[in-house]
């Protein structure tokens, strides 16, 4: 799979060791705002994935049709900037080029963009791609349904200098009926980003939380995204889309080992 990176920051870099890291993915270009070249080992890695050509660009001096006729790719990873999506949405969505975005804040003009992007071409919004957030959104969505009286909880722990809710605990806190002003932030050191829900009852705690060890877990589900999208016709798609599937799937096969565990 041939895969175009939009993004060269501190997440952007981890996402495209990922790439590089896969024998099933091609990292066939990066691009960045900057028009200064960066150095450093990643981008001596990313010219020699390319044959000792260099493929990272400048959105500020690139033209994206003459990117994506001359490097044609078949996802486009995007985690750069809201503005980014002008630059090349249009472009890529009349070629059929997937889209995955992990950029968390779209306005809501920009979400509608997305959406009539998606008529023709797969487009995934996910503000946290890591697939254990995704994991974590839907198995306190099924705790809730089970016991819909549970006190609900949300802590959200990041680094020091992040400011405001994440976009992630405001997704969680939406899907379980619960106001972002209520989510409990934490602050400090370098803390990557952990997350927790927790169901109160009278006389027990269920606790489910995920911590984001290093920033590989971004490119880590955005690759799961990238793979899974290849088979996928145009539409709007969340990470819940991919894993409902497979979580249903597999709850089927819960009950034999159940069964078997207890006999």
């Amino acid at each position: 799979m041939r895969i175009g990176l939009f993004g060269l920051g501190k997440t952007g870099r981890s996402v495209a060791r990922s790439i590089l890291n896969d024998d099933t993915c091609t990292l066939e270009w990066v691009v960045r705002k900057s028009h200064h070249a960066p150095r450093g080992s990643l981008s001596e890695a990313i010219e020699r994935s390319n044959s000792g050509m260099n493929r990272i660009f400048s959105s500020t001096t690139t033209p994206v049709e003459e990117l994506l006729d001359e490097y044609p790719v078949d996802v486009i990873v995007d985690f750069s900037s809201p503005e980014s999506l002008d630059y090349y949405g249009a472009s890529a969505a009349r070629r059929e080029v997937r889209i995955v975005t992990a950029i968390s804040n779209y306005s809501c003009d920009q979400q509608e963009q997305l959406r009539k992007l998606s008529t023709d071409t797969a487009v995934l919004w996910s503000p946290n791609i890591t697939v254990g957030v995704n994991l974590l959104i839907l198995a306190a969505n099924l705790i809730q349904m089970f016991a819909p009286l549970a006190d609900v909880e949300i802590v959200e722990e990041h680094f020091r200098l992040k400011k405001g809710v994440s976009s992630t605990a405001k997704i969680i806190a939406h899907s379980l009926g619960v106001t972002e002003f209520d989510v409990k932030s934490l602050r400090a050191g370098g803390i990557v980003g952990n997350h927790e829900v927790v169901f109160g009852f009278p006389s027990q705690t269920i606790r489910l939380r995920h911590e984001s060890v290093t920033p590989e877990a971004f490119g880590e589900g955005a690759l799961f995204a990238a793979t899974q999208m290849e088979f996928l016709s145009p539409g709007f798609y969340t990470m819940e889309d991919l894993l409902i599937p497979a979580f249903i799937e597999n709850a089927r096969k819960l009950q034999p080992r159940l069964l078997a565990v207890s006999s």
